[in-house]
């Protein structure tokens, strides 16, 4: 998926302006893509340059007028033909993967800190993704019953939410590996040898 098919999405929810887009891109749709605001500002100029998108200024009190962007016909014409094509299954790369499988010619041990920090990054992103949930979804003050739209964006939140789930306890694992493999190395080291004198 292309940077400007994400937009396409989250403008077609609910017009913005650049800066209300990049926070969303750090909020829900966070939950399937990031870019950064420099990214996200570059392709909406291109996008706008293309016809995608309408622009209309918004005046503000006591500052420069707000630039809101919304989808142009030719950008919903473009989103529905992707969503049409089919996609390829994604497939992973995981540096971590490597540097684990990697630890079998070094100290599998000196690892444990590094698999640990990825387990407060994942924990706490869970934790959000929890948050967002009850606030937007299931909490009291979420709507009810939800519309289609937040029907299928909650769907993809539960997606990321298994996913941190399922991460966490692969994480788990991999430290009960860590630790029981530093375990076995130090009840094979034995104690050192004790010097000997020329044998008999």
């Amino acid at each position: 998926m292309a940077l400007e098919h994400a937009i396409l999405v989250s403008l077609l929810e609910k017009p913005g302006s650049g800066y209300e887009l990049a926070r969303r891109f750090e909020r829900s749709i966070g939950y399937f893509w990031t870019a950064t605001h420099q990214q996200i500002y570059r392709v909406l100029k291109r996008m706008e340059g293309e016809g995608l998108l309408a622009v209309l200024d918004v005046p503000q009190q006591g500052r420069p007028d707000k630039r809101e962007y919304s989808v142009a016909d030719a950008g919903r014409a473009a989103l529905s033909r992707w969503l049409h094509e089919p996609i390829e299954p994604e497939s992973i790369r995981h540096d971590l993967a490597v540097k684990i499988r990697g630890a079998a010619f070094d100290d599998p041990a000196a690892l444990v800190a590094e698999v640990e920090r990825h387990h407060r990054v994942h924990s706490e992103r869970l934790a959000r993704y929890l948050a967002g949930e009850r606030r937007d979804f299931t909490g009291p003050d979420a709507p009810a019953p939800l519309d289609a739209g937040q029907e299928l964006q909650h769907v993809v939140l539960r997606g990321g939410i298994a996913y941190e789930r399922m991460t966490i306890a692969w994480l788990d694992d991999v430290l009960a590996t860590l630790h029981a493999l530093g375990t076995t190395a130090h009840a094979t080291d034995g104690p050192p040898d004790s010097p000997s004198g020329p044998s008999a």
